[in-house]
């Protein structure tokens, strides 16, 4: 493309088709339809980057990245024991990418008040476990300061659990536990928290790890588990590997196997679901890309029709075909350009919009979030908008080849 025929583009494009009106109509067709066909595109996935970070990260805060569990326990509700001791700790927590390992019990139970019962997992957490998560998402009250060596008498209930049993902070709830014997506990509502999870909302409670351990009543060395949290979960397989060869198949001192699953195969079903939506971004990309790639080229064509007359002229004075075609391929690029520039203006006037007013809202029940959360990644951006550009410009080389068949005898007389 010389410099010849891209000078003659700018001034034709600086006009702004005021040679006709459907020139004027087409340029401004083709603008629009780049540019919200690309919009269309960077708002969708910043909307599933968002929802998936969002969702993932309050899963993620829920459990482990890893648990380190007895094989009996692999897909029970009620954990089986194991031997969780120092030894084991420090060989856990020597595995590279691992920021910390807590102990963990867990015991199924009845949540009762005068007006309302509910069954319930009440989890014990202790000094070492990360309670970033819970307290982070508290709605009233607070997170005591948990520990294994003493009995708290608090619990920290959800908030859908408080308005299902009507108790709030500082009010008593008893906890009832069926074995061969029904053994209760009262507790005071200590904290509050709302995570909109509705699955674990409604059925994870948190108290001390003292507490849950003497209920089951087993030796001092033997939990429901470790609960590893990473460094960086991006490695998690690759961290899951080591602890698997550091502690998978070998036996503690009552003879039971140690096993190790990652969250993601705790939670097969929501990260499948999350993966899922990957297709969901593919699909749209597709059509928009479809809808920018139609609406420039149906408008190059526009325009390339009206200015028949013109090239009809080019041509008279000597000009070539592939000059007269560069020279549309040229007017083609800087609409392209347009749309790509307007299309990020509004894509992201959208999303900072969205961040900072969470105007779009969702019902939490159903989507977990309560506003449409949004995320930008600008790999994503820069794909976006080059895949947007290549591709466009690749579609007008073919509608390009229309000035081919225009002579210059019947051209010039063409109106």
């Amino acid at each position: 493309m010389s410099f010849f025929t891209w000078f003659v583009a700018k001034r034709l494009f600086a006009e702004g088709g005021s040679s006709g009106r459907a020139s004027r109509l087409a340029t401004g067709i083709a603008t629009t339809g780049v540019a919200i066909g690309l919009a269309v595109m960077l708002v969708s996935v910043a909307i599933v980057l968002g929802f998936q970070k969002e969702v993932e990260d309050k899963v993620l805060g829920f459990g482990a990245h890893i648990k380190v569990l007895n094989y009996k326990s692999l897909g029970m509700q009620e954990f089986s024991p194991i031997v969780i001791d120092d030894s084991v700790m420090s060989r856990l927590s020597a595995i590279p990418n691992v920021a910390s390992v807590a102990r963990f019990c867990t015991k199924l139970g009845m949540l009762k008040t005068d007006a309302n019962f509910r069954g319930i997992a009440i989890q014990g957490v202790g000094q070492d476990c990360d309670q970033t998560f819970i307290r982070s998402h508290l709605v009233k009250g607070e997170m005591p300061l948990f520990t294994d060596s003493a009995s708290s008498g608090k619990l920290v209930i959800s908030q859908a659990m408080a308005r299902e049993m009507q108790v709030d902070v500082g009010q008593t709830i008893y906890a009832y536990f069926f074995e061969q014997t029904v053994r209760a506990r009262k507790f005071t509502v200590a904290g509050i928290y709302r995570t909109n999870l509705t699955d674990f909302d409604k059925n994870f409670a948190y108290t001390d790890l003292f507490t849950i351990h003497r209920l089951l009543g087993w030796d001092a060395h033997q939990y429901a588990g470790a609960e590893i949290r990473l460094k960086d979960f991006d490695r998690l397989d690759e961290t899951l590997l080591d602890v698997v060869n550091e502690v998978n198949h070998k036996q503690d001192a009552y003879g039971e196997y140690y096993s190790s699953m990652s969250i993601r195969m705790e939670h097969s079903q929501i990260f499948a679901w999350l993966k899922l939506l990957d297709m969901d971004v593919i699909v749209i990309l597709i059509l928009m890309i479809c809808v920018s790639v139609f609406t420039a080229v149906s408008g190059l064509l526009i325009i390339i029709l009206e200015r028949t007359n013109f090239i009809g002229i080019m041509k008279a004075l000597g000009a070539r075909n592939s000059q007269v075609r560069h020279l549309f391929l040229n007017y083609a690029l800087l609409i392209i350009i347009r749309g790509i520039v307007l299309g990020n203006v509004l894509a992201f006037a959208l999303i900072l919009l969205q961040k900072y007013t969470g105007v779009v809202t969702l019902d939490p029940e159903v989507y977990y979030v309560e506003a449409v959360p949004v995320l930008v990644n600008w790999w994503w951006v820069a794909a976006i908008d080059l895949g947007t550009f290549v591709l466009s410009a690749l579609a007008m080389i073919v509608p390009s080849f229309v000035v081919s068949n225009i002579t210059p005898a019947k051209s010039i007389r063409f109106e």
